[in-house]
């Protein structure tokens, strides 16, 4: 399975690419940040990050998209702007017919690094380990973005278990 996690944010929108499949390890296969300038008009900002996850959905061709889920904040301007870029990065990939998961912040810490309440040191540093990366992702968004692709494909094959158990349905294990 090949995930592109994406950590949405208007000034700096982590981007990674992480392929492998649950109780395996894990290979990165993209990281990055996309950034936007702040003095640009709204408008102009949601289009370079759309541009540039339409970019990375060609080039990397991934089976599913986890987006961070926005989670309320003390700052309104920042919260709306996240929301914003969210909106844009799960319009995009469903548009493409890719199926989008949303995870929280706390989720997937705890999936990274054990801990919900882990700081993002912490987790750059077990994205870097797990992943056996030479460097660690810089800034924190990139490791964020290579976080919620881990955290999906460790995850989301647990949650596509109970959903078909639910519905009735035998998946085919992994080889």
């Amino acid at each position: 399975m090949r995930v592109l996690g994406i950590d949405p944010g208007l000034t700096r929108c982590g981007l990674g690419v992480v392929e492998g499949i649950s109780g395996r390890p894990l290979h990165a296969v993209a990281v990055d940040v996309v950034r936007t300038p702040a003095a640009a008009p709204i408008g102009e900002r949601l289009l370079a990050v759309e541009a540039t996850i339409e970019h990375w959905i060609d080039m990397f061709g991934p089976d599913a998209v986890a987006v961070e889920q926005v989670f309320a904040q003390h700052n309104v301007r920042t919260v709306m702007a996240t929301a914003q870029v969210s909106g844009v990065a799960i319009a995009t990939a469903s548009r493409r017919g890719l199926p989008v998961a949303l995870h929280t912040p706390s989720e997937v810490k705890a999936a990274v690094t054990g801990s919900g309440r882990a700081d993002k040191a912490q987790v750059t540093a077990m994205v870097t380990r797990l992943l056996r990366l030479p460097d660690r992702p810089s800034p924190a968004d990139a490791a964020d973005a290579l976080a919620l692709a881990m955290c999906h494909i460790w995850r989301g094959v647990a949650q596509e278990r109970l959903s078909a158990a639910v519905a009735g349905v035998r998946l085919e294990a992994a080889p």
